[in-house]
């Protein structure tokens, strides 16, 4: 089938996000759909990119087998297809997941090894990054001497997603929780980072999602370590003091810096140039991470 901009299954709605229908299974199952919606500084634009939906689903299957090991995820027994209606199937098939229920917890934990985006732009203006210092002289794109983790709000859709002054994530969290939110997702990014570098692949950002189990364990869910969640460069190329070709929604965020929009609903539609090299550079990120 074409681009999935919105699915319709029978099971019950319980929320649709950014880029994920999100529908009851049952009493412990949910079936996560990864539409082909792109969004881009928080807003839904309104053009699909074809093929996105079972990009990022791909990607999260092969992240969360790689990443079970240092923390739990989501995923439940189970295929989406046996979950829905035949005529259903083509909506859910190789862009669908069966997770766990658990509790969300508030935050996006955004990790950083990169001086790219809205970070740049803050050192930029004032040397700091989630308001920690840095070395002066840093270039656009320079490697971190550490990563960094800096925790954001977890906006819905249409709002932006804010980044947490410093305690704020014990507060919601809790001392402990948020430590180990914190541990988790460096370890996470560092082990990524390791093996995408084997692949000429520069993990320059990424955020993660955590839940909380009955169990209380701390869960890892959403997606992993996709062009949505992350920026993907080529190290081929690579050099500080650029902005760096990308295999991620840059390239979408790029278009709409040149033509001046508001980052604010409705969002401008895409060029078809622009869906078509997009749409390729998901499956190009795909095809090297995975090969």
């Amino acid at each position: 089938m074409g681009a999935l901009f919105e699915s319709h299954v029978h099971l019950p709605l319980v929320h649709r996000g950014k880029v994920r229908d999100l529908y009851a299974v049952d009493g412990d199952r949910l079936l996560m759909v990864a539409t082909d919606r792109l969004s881009a500084f928080d807003v839904v634009l309104p053009d699909p990119i074809p093929g996105k939906g079972q990009v990022l689903t791909a990607l999260s299957r092969f992240w969360f087998a790689r990443t079970q090991s240092i923390v739990r995820n989501h995923l439940a027994d189970g295929a989406p297809e046996d979950v829905v209606r035949p005529d259903e199937r083509d909506q859910v098939r190789d862009r669908s997941l069966l997770v766990r229920r658990v509790r969300p917890l508030p935050v996006e934990a955004i990790v950083r090894g990169y001086l790219s985006g809205s970070a740049w732009k803050e050192y930029r203006s004032t040397g700091t990054v989630s308001a920690m210092a840095l070395a002066p002289g840093l270039l656009e794109a320079s490697r971190l001497p550490e990563p960094l983790f800096t925790p954001s709000t977890k906006a819905p859709a249409g709002e932006h997603d804010e980044p947490l002054p410093a305690g704020a994530i014990e507060d919601l969290l809790g001392a402990e929780r948020a430590a180990e939110v914190r541990r988790v997702s460096l370890r996470l990014y560092q082990e990524a980072a390791a093996y995408a570098l084997g692949r000429g692949i520069l993990i320059a950002d990424t955020k993660f999602e955590f839940g909380v189990d009955a169990d209380g364990a701390l869960v890892l869910i959403d997606e992993i370590l996709t062009p949505d969640s992350s920026r993907f460069w080529p190290q081929a190329g690579y050099r500080p003091g650029t902005s760096p070709e990308s295999f991620d929604k840059q390239y979408v965020r790029d278009y709409l810096e040149s033509i001046g929009w508001n980052k604010k609903a409705p969002a401008p539609a895409l060029p078809a140039d622009v869906v078509a090299r997009t749409a390729a550079k998901y499956a190009e990120a795909l095809a090297v991470l995975t090969r």
